[in-house]
């Protein structure tokens, strides 16, 4: 199983602009258990099978176990989630070595906008691109699992 190590941020200003490949999400939830999260994804034409683990203590790292899966599979896998499904635009954004992927949420979560950067160790330094504002990792509200359960409009 590999270890997720990321950092999650809010963001603020333009970014669309930096990007250099985007897709849109549509994700479920077989399982949103803390901490024993079962996650199907349909991202653009491919399927997804997402399992994950607890988090850290400071919410930076966890087991992710992924796996794709063909398209039909995972939307008849998307008829088994709990209600509510998160609906976003993922785009990528190169910057000084790192992939920094913005998540642009629709629906009940509208208005939210987060980055992550995934790292190969939790202390990796890295630059922050002027569009990033308050790191917001390890706070479970922008957890997707959370999302789902309590919309972003709902706060």
């Amino acid at each position: 199983m590999a270890q997720e190590i990321e950092r999650k941020f809010l963001v603020i200003g333009e970014f669309k602009s930096l990007a250099f490949d985007q897709s849109r999400i549509i994700q479920g939830y077989i399982s949103s258990t803390r901490g024993r999260t079962v996650r199907v994804r349909i991202r653009d034409d491919k399927g997804y099978l997402t399992i994950k683990g607890t988090s850290n203590a400071s919410g930076t790292s966890r087991y992710e176990w992924e796996k794709e899966i063909p398209i039909v599979e995972a939307k008849e896998l998307m008829k088994l989630c709990e209600p509510g499904t998160i609906d976003k635009t993922r785009y990528l954004i190169e910057y000084v070595g790192h992939v920094f992927e913005v998540d642009e949420f629709y629906g009940e979560n509208e208005g939210l906008v987060v980055a992550e950067v995934e790292l190969t160790t939790e202390d990796e330094a890295f630059e922050k691109p002027t569009f990033i504002g308050r790191e917001v990792t390890g706070d479970v509200r922008y957890y997707n699992s959370q999302l789902m359960k309590n919309p972003y409009t709902s706060w």
